[in-house]
């Protein structure tokens, strides 16, 4: 059993380590791999969140989008700014890399603002 610190720090962990070997490796094996581990703690993340979730179940809104790829949405923008930085370091290509990230970090956080523990009420009495 890991400690609480660390446990809560794994998927973070999992992500820049996907994100820095992006920018630090050259064979596309090891590119492919970045991405799976970067996927993979967004995925633990994704898990995390929705069993953290404070709203109550029927007030919840169904889209369009399946809720996997929905959960998944904000780390797909900063994996595709990240790759759009790494493999076409242009002007305009920053900038928009920039503005995906931007908004990808917006919904993490403001997704994250909904998402805290809550002891049942027969407990915190």
């Amino acid at each position: 059993m890991l400690i609480k610190p660390l446990y809560e720090l794994l998927p973070f962990s999992y992500m820049v380590i996907g994100c820095v070997s992006i920018f630090l490796l050259e064979p596309n094996y090891a590119l492919i791999a970045s991405v799976v581990v970067y996927l993979y703690g967004a995925y633990i993340y994704n898990l995390r969140s929705k069993n953290r979730r404070t709203d109550a179940k029927r007030k919840r809104k169904s889209g369009l989008i399946p809720e996997t790829l929905y959960g998944l949405m904000p780390f797909i923008y900063v994996l595709t700014a990240v790759s759009l930085y790494r493999f076409y370091p242009r002007d305009s290509s920053t900038l928009f890399a920039l503005c995906l990230i931007t908004y990808g970090v917006y919904l993490i956080l403001r997704r994250s603002s909904y998402r805290h523990h809550r002891l049942p009420r027969s407990i915190s009495q």
